[in-house]
């Protein structure tokens, strides 16, 4: 795996196009394909991630031998709290340790960082494991209407950094 870069709003179709493909792979059999592709259209447009990018989301692509196959997009909150709003890699590349090396690579990126928080769709029991496996617990329950008769139903997982895990967690 490659260094993660920052991204420039040049490359919001590169993020855009690996989006399309982990979505549909990933969310279709969880959440229908129209709900898929309303969210690919509300959150990942060019146009939403230029938006995004304005409100204080830094987006970083991920590298597997120079192409790229996922993407980070992550807020500073306080000075000592992130939001992390995107943490995807190509479904293709899942258990291979990227995950896990990317995830101490974003650590070391916000090294202020006490805190970190996510929201996970209840039913992606993959990446809730993998959170955990992170060090991540779950915090509260969300479900948020999100436009044209969908909602999202998630769980607020957040992340501590001097967290200390029993070996049952």
């Amino acid at each position: 795996m490659n260094e993660p870069k920052l991204v420039r709003s040049h490359d919001f179709s590169i993020i855009e196009k690996l989006a399309r493909g982990i979505w549909h792979r990933h969310y279709v059999p969880m959440i229908g394909a129209p709900q898929v592709e309303y969210m690919l259209e509300k959150f990942y447009s060019k146009e939403a991630l230029a938006l995004q990018q304005m409100q204080g989301q830094q987006f970083w692509m991920i590298y597997l031998d120079e192409r790229p196959c996922g993407y980070i997009g992550i807020s500073e909150q306080q000075s000592d709290e992130c939001f992390l709003h995107k943490f995807y890699i190509d479904t293709s590349l899942h258990r291979h340790g990227i995950g896990s090396m990317v995830f101490a690579l974003l650590i070391a990126a916000y090294p202020k960082t006490s805190t970190i928080r996510l929201q996970v769709n209840i039913n992606n029991y993959k990446s809730i494991n993998f959170y955990f496996k992170c060090g991540f617990t779950i915090e509260s329950r969300l479900v948020v209407d999100i436009g044209n008769g969908f909602v999202m139903d998630d769980y607020i997982m957040i992340w501590k950094k001097n967290q200390i895990r029993s070996e049952s967690s």
